[in-house]
């Protein structure tokens, strides 16, 4: 996401510009190897941790975060201890495996250390979360994890078919956000997709009066829904206070249509 801050931003719009590059948006990013657990499936899923530009397959890197955990059956798991470095889109990135023993909705999410852009002159923290069901229990995945910012889902965040409408509602230390930008980006990670202009890298969408919005996905894959706000506090840069962008972003798995 560009935003113009200063000198600094001014000159990383016009790098972009004179170098015919897009902008599109940052996302941390947390995918399982599989969302919808079947009794005919493994027993573990891998998840990949990792922040990037999404569509663009631009891969950033990403410190070993800060919390990494899973909410199952009402309690919450440290799974920072599971994390193994990795490598996504040529950058630092990292994995864990997960059994599942049981049935139930499994909600990972991801907290990273600040992440410093200079071009937005700003910190960014993306609070990641996505959702895995298991063995036919699908109770509590509209449940609030508790994150400083999130997105709680409306719609089941699995079990969609391409073109199926995804809603959320977008919170900000408990608290529905009126209006909130939403920021959408397919994973393009079989490079694939592409997009007519830089325009449709990131699409955008605005919650209503509740926080609530919508989006449907045009085609199967991994979308990522960012809702971006400032913190109220501010984290030094060199000895200087610089903003916080706090992102409440969710991953969510739309599944191609089967049959005529």
């Amino acid at each position: 996401m560009l935003r113009l801050k200063g000198s600094v931003g001014f000159v990383a719009v016009v790098l972009v510009l004179l170098l015919g590059g897009t902008a599109g948006a940052h996302f941390g990013m947390v995918i399982p190897s599989d969302n919808m657990v079947m009794q005919e499936d493994g027993r573990s899923v891998t998840l990949t941790l990792s922040f990037s530009h999404p569509m663009e397959m631009a891969g950033m890197e990403l410190v070993k975060p800060k919390a990494f955990s899973v909410r199952a059956n009402g309690q919450m798991q440290d799974l920072v201890p599971n994390l193994q470095a990795a490598r996504v889109m040529e950058h630092g990135a990292w994995k864990a495996t997960y059994g599942v023993k049981r049935p139930g909705v499994y909600m990972f999410v991801m907290e990273p250390q600040p992440y410093w852009e200079p071009a937005e002159d700003c910190f960014i923290i993306h609070y990641t979360k996505t959702v895995v069901t298991a063995f036919g229990d699908d109770e509590g995945w509209d449940e609030e994890v508790g994150l400083a910012t999130e997105i709680v889902p409306l719609s089941k965040p699995y079990g969609l078919y391409a073109g199926n409408l995804f809603q959320g509602i977008v919170k900000l230390g408990g608290q529905a956000v009126p209006y909130a930008e939403v920021e959408v980006e397919y994973y393009n990670q079989d490079k694939d997709a592409a997009a007519p202009t830089d325009y449709m890298v990131t699409q955008t969408v605005k919650a209503d009066a509740n926080g609530v919005f919508s989006y449907a996905a045009p085609r199967s894959g991994w979308w990522g829904f960012a809702a971006l706000n400032t913190a109220d506090y501010k984290l030094k840069a060199d000895g200087v206070e610089k903003d916080v962008e706090l992102g409440a972003v969710i991953w969510v798995k739309f599944e191609a249509w089967q049959g005529k």
